[in-house]
């Protein structure tokens, strides 16, 4: 073979070369675009789907869920206003909290049912649900709401079916169909009384949100104690478990 021949090989397997490896960079970068264009899809329908949720404006669901297990749970025990228990326990819990904070919510479902079913129910503690509003602009009416059903002696069963049924906070769920909802479901008897008297417990609510400030609560739930061992009803830290309550209890009675 001559060397023109050798020489006119080698340039043609140098330009193959090039070309493959020209085609797999090509390759590399179509597959990052198109990667890139997949993550900006998922994250503009994710984007989407926070603001529709979240700025409907079209209110909560008013088919709720649990309203038979609630109202089961809570039967017989005694209820004055926004107190449940027996009113002469000796120990007096009062949770400061507002009805559209997640927290509040999580409170009110995992530390207190065992105080409820064992303490509350043999008159040793009551529990005293005193608003204070932080939220947003429905978290007032939404507490006089359940002042409202606490005045048929069903403030507890609103409270706590409120929660179940929470949504996402100041996203508008909490509109008056919604507490309409919750009270029917939470038993109120006299809907057309509760009505009416919403309004008129919204002082009351504001009361009670500046008793919090009082007490130097900056965030819900926020949680004090009254009993024997106290002086007066003393602001206490709030407690991360059942197991923690149970010994603030103790020490306060």
């Amino acid at each position: 073979m001559s060397g023109s021949s050798e020489r006119e090989k080698r340039k043609a397997e140098r330009l193959r070369a090039e070309s493959a490896t020209d085609a797999g960079e090509r390759r590399t970068r179509l597959m990052q675009l198109a990667a890139g264009a997949a993550f900006l899809a998922v994250a503009v329908v994710l984007v989407l789907i926070v603001v529709n949720s979240s700025s409907s404006g079209s209110g909560g669901d008013t088919k709720l869920e649990g309203a038979a297990e609630v109202n089961q749970r809570l039967a017989g025990i005694p209820q004055e206003g926004m107190v449940l228990g027996d009113p002469k326990a000796p120990v007096e819990v009062v949770e400061f909290a507002d009805l559209q904070c997640p927290y509040c919510k999580a409170f009110t479902e995992e530390a207190l049912p065992p105080i409820i079913e064992n303490q509350v129910k043999n008159g040793e503690v009551k529990l005293a649900f005193h608003n204070f509003t932080i939220i947003g602009e429905q978290s007032l009416p939404a507490g006089a709401a359940a002042l409202a059903a606490g005045a048929q002696r069903r403030g507890w069963n609103f409270v706590e079916l409120f929660y179940r049924n929470q949504g996402a906070e100041a996203s508008g769920y909490a509109d008056d169909a919604f507490l309409e909802a919750v009270a029917k479901g939470a038993g109120i008897k006299d809907l057309g009384k509760w009505n009416a008297e919403r309004d008129k417990f919204t002082a009351e609510v504001e009361e009670t949100t500046a008793e919090a400030e009082r007490l130097g609560f900056n965030g819900t739930p926020s949680i004090a104690i009254r009993g024997p061992k106290t002086d007066g009803l003393e602001a206490i830290e709030t407690p991360g478990s059942t197991g923690d309550l149970e010994a603030a209890i103790e020490a306060a009675e």
